[in-house]
């Protein structure tokens, strides 16, 4: 049975989403405020839309003045791919509009960060520097890489004999595609968690490699129509 791209298992996996999981939908009407999305139990956060700006004048409207949400065509360009970067593969995700970047879409406008996403059933695997982390799936099914992480983002995970210095820098997150070009449709797959595979995102902090992954079926030619 011949294996199609990554690009393709990915959207099989989209066809599995829209097919009954409920979508949730976070929005933030403070600049620079957390902005928090967080899936349950093993499920992992798949970012469907992402916006800055505005597209209503009722959202985040309370104790507005009437022409700061007047205008309802007003978005920062780009704002989903950050998100999903940041966000994609994690049980929790915070961030604030700080990351965002960008000049103001719309000024003198009251905006408001607003997320929709769903959380994907997934496995999560956490390997700390310089281990082996092993992905598998059973006999027949193939790998589907939800996300990658490869840094730090707590104080407590992969801190057991390390000094306090090297787990106290917790804003060391590099999303990374290796793990999917590595791994994705295979039966099974060895990474190793080190900077020679990664780089080194915060020289002098211990790092972990955080992955969700699924497992499903290869899909034939025939169903990629």
């Amino acid at each position: 049975m011949m294996l199609v791209s990554a690009t393709l298992y990915l959207a099989s996996t989209w066809l599995l989403v829209d097919a009954g999981i409920p979508k949730e939908t976070v929005t933030t009407c403070v600049d620079n405020v957390v902005h928090r999305l967080s899936c349950d139990l093993e499920s992992v956060i798949s970012v469907e839309t992402s916006l800055y700006g505005r597209t209503d004048n009722v959202t985040c409207s309370e104790g507005t003045s009437p022409d700061r949400v007047s205008n309802t065509h007003c978005s920062l360009a780009g704002v989903a791919d950050v998100v999903k970067k940041r966000c994609n593969g994690k049980k929790v995700c915070e961030l604030s509009t700080d990351v965002l970047g960008g000049s103001d879409p719309c000024r003198n406008t009251a905006k408001y960060l607003q997320t929709t996403y769903t959380c994907l059933p997934a496995f999560h695997r956490m390997t700390c520097e310089h281990s082996l982390s092993h992905l598998s799936c059973d006999q027949g099914q193939v790998i589907v890489v939800h996300g990658a992480d490869y840094g730090r983002r707590d104080q407590t995970t992969c801190r057991y004999g390390r000094p306090a210095n090297q787990i106290q820098n917790t804003a060391c997150s590099s999303p990374t595609s290796k793990v999917a070009e590595s791994c994705q449709g295979k039966n099974s797959c060895i990474i190793k968690a080190s900077n020679s595979v990664f780089g080194d995102p915060c020289v002098g902090t211990y790092k972990y490699l955080e992955v969700a992954y699924n497992c499903q079926y290869p899909v034939t030619p025939d169903e990629e129509i």
